[in-house]
């Protein structure tokens, strides 16, 4: 084996063992969707994860990994659809000559896991009423829409040509999925009982212990979605570059943790622990362009910022009359565009000059080029995503509904489209479940089922001899 044989053998297990880290990453919006959402929709709500990642699967495998990254030009690839077992296994070669450090089968399965994470952002703000069959038929769509935006920035498109600075998606994951879940939210209205007139009614999630957990998972998939994107162990002139990126990631996180906290104190008079979480979220979504582009001391301001976004964003949009049950909009879009910005800003020369991607940004150019390419990225996504996943959405709403009925939506997603509960001991008799007499030791007093009393036999009555 040569040298550069055994470079390409390392950069392959690293990338690989990015994607998985990624892919984790559905497990962590299981949790946390499932639980800043109710106990009736439970099952529904995590088991979508599995289902809209098997269809983004297939469907960037039959033609979104050739739109992203096969051959063509400024706009889409026109090859590398249905790839062969040669294309697959190459490396540096037509249809897929992109991935020059490793084999193009490693750069599928990469990219696959951010198409998944984008595809599950979109369903936060749908969450509890939408119909099951549109998982599957706009999961398709949009699988093809973040091809096509994917292509421009990373695939040797007409932006990556400007030289848009968007390291691991902050872009082309995050304001994307923001974009087409702002989209739903708008189509599909608000949840039964959210809004009383122009007052918002709190619909809180059923277990916040799923949430951290689900935040936590995020947060240890994104050292790969981040450092994986490095497709390497060698990076310019760098060697071992990942390990600053996974570095920037870390710091960014812990500041949003606490921005998110204060900022949720301060403005809402409690730390509210969902916004701590949103914090974490958006601080990571904002640092993932920046995290292989700037310093340190930059990572944690676009923490602390991105984590005050997640507060007074998630507020905002509350205020404006659209139903988002986790934040997905803010979270992920605001504090996408936030990130995109601050690399423009912040972004060290030497490290462009590293990743070979745009120049330096205004805070030591004194120049707003890049902060003007960034600015052309986030106007030119946001008009294209919008309009095909709004318009997509309108004609399935004409056309079929995308909205569950009343009583449907009332009784629970779990039981009216799997005809399963997520936590059926609460909703049916289960044998030997909560609520009856093998766990009535564990319940209170009045809540405790109490065999039925035996029937008093009727008083015999005496005839009276006269």
């Amino acid at each position: 084996m040569t040298d550069a044989q055994l470079l390409i053998a390392v950069n392959t297990v690293w990338v690989v063992f990015a994607a998985v880290l990624v892919m984790f990453m559905q497990a962590g919006f299981a949790f946390l969707e499932a639980g800043l959402t109710r106990m009736k929709n439970a099952a529904h709500i995590a088991g979508k994860n599995v289902l809209i990642f098997s269809v983004c699967s297939l469907v960037y495998w039959a033609v979104g990994f050739g739109i992203a990254f096969g051959e063509g030009n400024g706009l889409v690839g026109t090859s590398g659809f249905l790839p062969s077992v040669d294309s697959l296994l190459a490396v540096a070669e037509a249809p897929f000559s992109f991935f020059t450090t490793i084999p193009a089968g490693a750069g599928y399965l990469f990219q696959v896991v951010f198409a998944g994470v984008s595809l599950a952002i979109v369903w936060g703000a749908m969450a509890e009423r939408a119909k099951l069959w549109v998982y599957f038929a706009f999961g398709a769509f949009f699988t093809l829409v973040y091809s096509i935006v994917s292509h421009w920035i990373w695939g040797g498109g007409w932006l990556f040509g400007l030289g848009m600075q968007d390291f691991a998606g902050s872009t082309v994951v995050h304001y994307q999925g923001a974009l087409a879940a702002l989209a739903g939210a708008l189509l599909i209205g608000a949840r039964i009982g959210k809004f009383d007139g122009k007052r918002a009614n709190p619909i809180p999630g059923h277990n916040v212990p799923y949430a951290v957990l689900g935040t936590v998972i995020l947060w240890f998939g994104w050292f790969g979605f981040n450092a994986g994107s490095t497709l390497g162990v060698v990076s310019g002139d760098k060697v071992g570059f990942f390990a600053y990126v996974a570095l920037n990631t870390n710091l960014a996180a812990a500041a949003g943790a606490l921005a998110g906290t204060v900022t949720a104190w301060l403005v809402m008079r409690k730390p509210d622990v969902t916004m701590t979480l949103n914090g974490v979220i958006a601080a990571l979504v904002a640092v993932t362009a920046a995290c292989g582009f700037v310093a340190p001391w930059a990572a944690v301001l676009i923490g602390l910022i991105a984590g005050v976004i997640a507060v007074t964003g998630v507020l905002a949009i509350e205020r404006l009359g659209i139903d988002d049950p986790v934040g997905a909009v803010a979270v992920h879009g605001i504090a996408g565009v936030w990130g995109t910005l601050a690399t423009g800003l912040f972004a060290v020369p030497a490290l462009a000059k590293t990743l070979n991607t745009g120049s330096g940004g205004f805070f030591y150019t004194g120049s707003l080029h890049q902060v003007g390419v960034q600015l052309v990225g986030l106007a030119a996504v946001g008009a294209f995503t919008f309009t095909a996943c709004f318009g997509a959405l309108w004609v399935m709403k004409q056309v079929w509904g995308i909205r569950v009925e009343e009583h449907v939506e009332t009784s629970g997603l779990d039981v009216a489209e799997h005809g399963m509960w997520g936590y059926p001991e609460f909703y049916i008799p289960v044998p030997g479940g909560y609520g009856t007499e093998a766990h009535s030791h564990l319940l209170p007093n009045g809540h405790r089922h109490k065999p039925a009393p035996e029937p008093v036999p009727e008083p015999v009555v005496e005839e009276q001899v006269a």
